[in-house]
């Protein structure tokens, strides 16, 4: 029997690999109730979410899943039902948002505790940068999300460096968004993802995005 393709080839060796290989848990045990980017990137996020349609704006009422969540999600109206999953139980259960908390570790299982097609969208802000099987967890995510539902991945130019995968630190914000879309291609059953800059350049953090839908 053939064995099935490494997702992962042709990215260097060590691309996925971090400075600090220690267990998730230990690093993100001690709550971090703050923010991670600015006021400018935080509502060029919130935008974004209302613009696709996928926040409490929205005609008809949306489910969520909020993967590698905090205490807040940076919606500008939270959806009708969000599920929030993260490392840090205390992060989630401050997190006023949500209707629904799982606390999950997905570089040590990058399962998703949802059933197939359980979702109408999927958000990652901020935390992409940290996945050490990627393609893996966005497999996942189309599995959870229902036909034509929407992945948004924000990024911008701050990070933890010592948990954040080599690769990422080695390549430039513009190379972060041909490395999003490529992994989205690669995790399969998405259209072919959208990369686009959502804040001025050169006032605060920048704010990027990455946009596919289930096919």
């Amino acid at each position: 029997m053939t064995a099935p393709a490494d997702p992962y080839a042709g990215f260097p060796a060590g691309f996925f690999t971090r400075a600090d290989e220690r267990p998730d848990p230990e690093f993100y045990g001690p709550p971090r109730l703050v923010t991670h980017i600015d006021d400018a990137a935080i509502a060029a996020v919130g935008e974004l979410y209302a613009e696709l349609g996928i926040d409490g704006s929205a005609a008809t009422p949306v489910r969520v899943l909020d993967l590698m969540s905090s205490w807040v999600s940076h919606f500008r109206t939270p959806p009708a039902e969000l599920v929030v999953l993260g490392m840090n139980a205390a992060e989630l259960a401050a997190n006023d948002a949500a209707t629904e908390r799982v606390v999950r570790d997905l570089n040590a299982d990058p399962r998703l505790p949802l059933p197939d097609g359980d979702a109408d969208a999927a958000v990652c802000c901020v935390s992409i940068d940290y996945l050490t099987r990627p393609i893996e967890v966005l497999a996942e995510v189309a599995r959870v999300l229902r036909p034509g539902g929407t992945l948004a991945v924000t990024y911008s130019n701050r990070c933890f460096p010592t948990k954040a995968v080599r690769g990422w630190l080695l390549t430039s914000d513009e190379q972060h968004g041909a490395l999003v879309a490529e992994l989205v291609r690669r995790a399969g059953g998405f259209t072919e993802p959208e990369v686009s800059l959502r804040t001025e350049p050169g006032r605060g953090d920048p704010l990027y995005a990455v946009v596919a839908r289930r096919r």
